[in-house]
């Protein structure tokens, strides 16, 4: 099965870089700490679930050089069970914000990019995490969740985000074209 390709372009540079999409089963090789492949490897991408939720301490601090940057803090929130029958424990988020920490890690060749974006049922049940690249290796795979619901519950291992892999062709494949510069000076038109 063939690969959809995928053109981005930077207009203002003039240059377009030339994007492959990997397949799930090719992503998969890329991906460490998959649950269940049947249900997380897909045509062109593969599932992150839930590993640990964190609520987040209320202070962090940014700069601009660094040297005063502090993260904001982590407080660990405990799943508990929800129904004497369950075998998986639950965790009841308020409307919030959430730090998750993913079972699975991800290791990208240098040719290679990821798109972490929001499952679809995670938006449909009231919350969301920003889209977002990700190059070489990560782990753990963290991802901000916002809860805009007034209770979201979420199961342990719930598929909460997908990963599409990009190759990318280093190589450009259109030239540069050259800019045409006036050497002229505008010229003015007088009023009547």
């Amino acid at each position: 099965m063939a690969s959809p390709i995928v053109w981005t372009a930077l207009c203002r540079l003039a240059i377009v870089v030339f994007m492959q999409i990997l397949s799930g089963k090719d992503a998969a090789d890329q991906i460490a700490g998959i649950i269940h492949p049947k249900y997380q490897v897909h045509g062109f991408s593969v599932h992150l679930t839930v590993r640990k939720i964190c609520a987040i301490d209320p202070a962090g601090k940014l700069d601009f050089g660094g040297g005063e940057y502090v993260p904001a803090g982590r407080v660990e929130i405990a799943p508990r069970q929800l129904r004497p029958e369950d075998n998986y424990l639950w965790w009841e988020l308020d409307r919030d914000t959430y730090f998750v920490e993913c079972n699975e890690t991800i290791s990208l060749a240098s040719d290679q990019i990821a798109l972490i974006e929001p499952e679809d049922r995670l938006l449909r049940a009231g919350a969301w995490h920003a889209p977002l690249f990700v190059r070489g290796h990560v782990d753990p795979v963290e991802l901000l969740l916002t809860v805009g619901v007034l209770q979201l519950r979420v199961k342990e291992n719930a598929r909460i985000a997908r990963v599409r892999l990009f190759r990318i062709d280093e190589k450009l494949k259109s030239r540069r074209t050259p800019r045409k510069r006036s050497t002229s000076k505008p010229s003015r038109t007088k009023r009547k």
